[in-house]
């Protein structure tokens, strides 16, 4: 059983930038592919950015690219979400998530494990 724990989360001026974090205990995050989510008040919860681990593939949705840049650290044991430039709709609640038999980035159905989230607010 995988626990996923984000940090990182907090409040930031429009244009600024934060690192999110996703530490793992209980498997290596390294057999997995990890993605960030989020989640704004009274939305779905939406894909952000993942990462295959085993061939380092990266994907993002098209309203980060450019801005937000998606890392892992093996020894660590976390994935990171470095967020650069960061603008009032990307408030929300970001998750972790991890899945073994993920065929699709965004499908949100693919990843066995989830994080508890953090908040971030972005403020102009």
């Amino acid at each position: 059983q995988v626990q996923l724990v984000e940090s990182g989360g907090g409040l930031v001026q429009a244009g600024g930038s934060l690192t999110l974090s996703c530490a793992a205990s209980g498997g290596a995050l390294s057999y997995y592919v990890t993605a960030w989510f989020r989640q704004a008040p009274g939305k779905e919860r939406e894909f952000v950015a993942g990462i295959n681990w085993v061939n380092g593939h990266t994907y993002y949705t098209n309203s980060v690219k450019d801005r937000f840049t998606i890392s892992g650290d093996n020894a660590k044991n976390t994935v990171y979400l470095r967020m650069a430039r960061l603008e009032l709709e990307d408030t929300a609640d970001y998750f972790c998530a991890a899945g073994t038999s993920v065929m699709s980035f965004p499908a949100r159905g693919s990843y066995d494990y989830w994080g508890q989230g953090t908040q971030v607010t972005v403020s102009s």
